[in-house]
């Protein structure tokens, strides 16, 4: 995907490779608290950086046109950091290239492992693919956008859910937030059908915060729950 946006939108993708192994490598060095890292194509790439939530540090690792093989392929890359949550969301420009399900839920689950390899202490999110605007799109790649149905792209999600599940990572589902009533992009949320606009982005911001707060509020309520539980136990034992 390649919004006209920016004065980096010329670059190749090795000319990015390059960029994001220094941001990664002084990320590593600098070992930034709370660091977090976006994993993806250019909906992340494009992620404004004023609108990220503010409680924590981000290290953007995404790259127009990016696809499930490709991450995979430079996941090494941020070996040496040490993030606390690492954030993917990767497959809507395999769709466009005409990759099947399976090869891209393979590719998901094979980045999962290896992030779970790679960061055991580290909480990985698996965000959900995107719908497109169907004939709302005005994208220079429209034709072949429209030959993704917005259910193929909904069912596609509900198997990546499971595959989460199945890996024990948390699944963030943003589709709902994103369609309207007849399941394709909403267009205010898009400026081409396909990438988001400042709007959009602020849906998506929004999301993260209120993932990050619920799992606040989940991890201070777990020590009260365990101690509720010990007292029942006492109780019962007497």
């Amino acid at each position: 995907m390649t919004p006209q946006i920016g004065p980096h939108h010329q670059l190749t993708y090795q000319q990015w490779l390059d960029i994001l192994k220094q941001e990664a490598k002084a990320a590593a060095q600098n070992h930034p608290q709370h660091l977090t890292i976006l994993l993806g194509d250019s909906l992340s790439l494009w992620f404004p950086t004023e609108l990220l939530p503010k409680d924590r540090n981000w290290l953007n690792q995404g790259i127009s046109g990016e696809t499930s093989a490709g991450l995979l392929k430079r996941l090494e890359l941020i070996d040496r950091t040490t993030p606390e949550t690492i954030l993917v969301m990767i497959g809507i420009n395999d769709l466009i290239q005409g990759v099947s399900d399976e090869t891209i839920l393979t590719n998901q689950q094979q980045i999962i492992l290896y992030l779970q390899r790679m960061h055991p202490k580290t909480q990985i999110i698996i965000q959900s693919i995107l719908p497109h605007g169907a004939k709302q799109v005005i994208w220079e790649g429209r034709e072949k956008l429209l030959g993704i149905p917005n259910s193929r792209i909904r069912q596609l999600d509900q198997q990546l859910q499971r595959i989460a599940a199945k890996q024990s990572v948390k699944y963030l589902n943003l589709h709902p937030l994103f369609t309207d009533e007849q399941g394709e992009l909403r267009p205010e949320l898009s400026s081409d059908g396909l990438h988001l606009n400042p709007q959009g982005y602020l849906v998506w911001s929004s999301a993260l915060q209120l993932y990050n707060q619920t799992e606040r509020e989940t991890q201070q309520d777990q020590p009260q729950k365990k101690r509720i539980n010990h007292a029942k136990a006492r109780e019962n034992k007497n």
